[in-house]
């Protein structure tokens, strides 16, 4: 019986790309699992992506395909990643989640597994208020929604700044983005990516 994973994101410069790597390489060492990764759509317009230089960080995973609202119904769980903005989801993920109403109606989502995981450009910059806001789209779909629990011993560490609560992996960009993920984000991320696929697994076993 196979558990189905999907990682779905967005990602301007890169960041949230890298945790998403990390989240399904993570889903992937769960035996049985087949895990997908897909962004959302951007809706910046080229010109401005060009002149930021958001576009040629994004050619780094111009390869990955771009996800459709109804494909989400064929997951078992869905880890969902996306940088904060001003405190909350940015748009593009905002915008795509305001396209699932139809899944809504049917129930299509309900008893998934949800998680999500971000990025913020300071230490304080709307990391929990991104996580705990997004849950409640979850919620209103009947998703289960899965943190990460303090077994992951990295979410303790002190010796470095770093993301990682307990709601989702995070990682902190700086504000010129130049700081990019460190292994401590990155193995929480791997640990989230691990944790949601058991339990979907275990979920799925359980109701077969």
């Amino acid at each position: 019986m196979t558990t189905k994973i999907q990682v779905v994101f967005y990602s301007m410069y890169g960041h949230v790309y890298k945790m998403a790597e990390a989240v399904a390489a993570g889903a992937r060492e769960v035996e049985g699992t087949e895990v997908a990764l897909y962004q959302v759509p951007e809706l910046v317009p080229e010109d401005v992506l060009e002149k930021s230089g958001a576009k040629k960080a994004r050619e780094a995973f111009a390869h990955v395909p771009v996800i459709q609202p109804e494909q989400l119904a064929e997951a078992d769980a869905i880890l969902f990643g996306a940088p904060t903005r001003f405190g909350n989801m940015a748009a593009q993920m905002r915008n795509f989640l305001d396209q699932t109403g139809g899944l809504w109606t049917r129930g299509a989502l309900i008893g998934k597994v949800g998680s999500v995981f971000t990025s913020t450009a300071t230490q304080h910059g709307g990391q929990e208020t991104t996580l705990t806001s997004f849950h409640s789209t979850l919620l209103h779909h009947g998703m289960i929604i899965v943190g990460v629990p303090y077994a992951e011993q990295r979410l303790l560490t002190m010796k470095e700044i770093t993301g990682g609560t307990p709601y989702g992996a995070t990682t902190i960009t700086d504000a010129d983005g130049s700081r990019q993920p460190s292994e401590n984000e990155l193995a929480i991320a791997r640990f989230q990516g691990r944790h949601v696929a058991t339990i979907a697994k275990r979920l799925k076993a359980g109701s077969a």
